[in-house]
């Protein structure tokens, strides 16, 4: 009995310890449990609730894809965000992408063909205007809008940190 007792304790340590390392692994190589993070909406139409769940009222819609939100908290499976006017809300996670984009913001604003200002002009977007971000470094980040691809400086966006490299 008391040899039992032994092997059970240890067998619950063991599994305890394996299962908090695959917990770790799983985080760490997750960008999922990372906050707070940049993502965007993956459907044109997003509700955004009041609290984490369903039962929760509807305090509004989004009806762009693509839009940048940051995460701010996680619970379960729903995910509190902020979007670009700085209103906070719950959204599924399932509802949420990868995809990163960035809103131009700051009035008009230059892209150039190079991160260099000295760069030919590529295109001019007015701030609110939505981008496809592929690329941010050294203060600069490639988007694409509307067919075309362009650099411009990263205080010019919101969806993106300062300091923060996308590849």
């Amino acid at each position: 009995m008391f040899i039992a007792a032994i092997f059970r304790r240890t067998l619950a340590y063991g599994v305890g310890a394996a299962f908090a390392a695959f917990v770790a692994a799983a985080a760490a190589a997750d960008p999922e449990g990372s906050l707070p993070r940049f993502t965007s909406l993956k459907a044109d139409e997003v509700n955004v609730r009041t609290g984490p769940g369903t039962r929760y009222p509807i305090a509004w819609v989004f009806v762009r894809e693509g839009l940048p939100v940051e995460v701010i908290a996680e619970y379960e499976l729903w995910r509190r965000i902020v979007d670009v006017d700085g209103a906070e809300g719950w959204i599924h996670r399932g509802m949420l992408s990868d995809r990163r984009s960035a809103i131009v913001v700051g009035g008009a604003q230059t892209f150039y063909r190079r991160p260099d200002a000295e760069a030919r002009v590529v295109l001019r977007a007015e701030s609110g205007v939505l981008g496809r971000l592929f690329d941010c470094r050294e203060g600069w980040c490639e988007m694409q809008i509307a067919g075309l691809k362009g650099w411009t400086r990263r205080d010019h966006l919101w969806g993106v940190y300062p300091g923060e490299e996308i590849r």
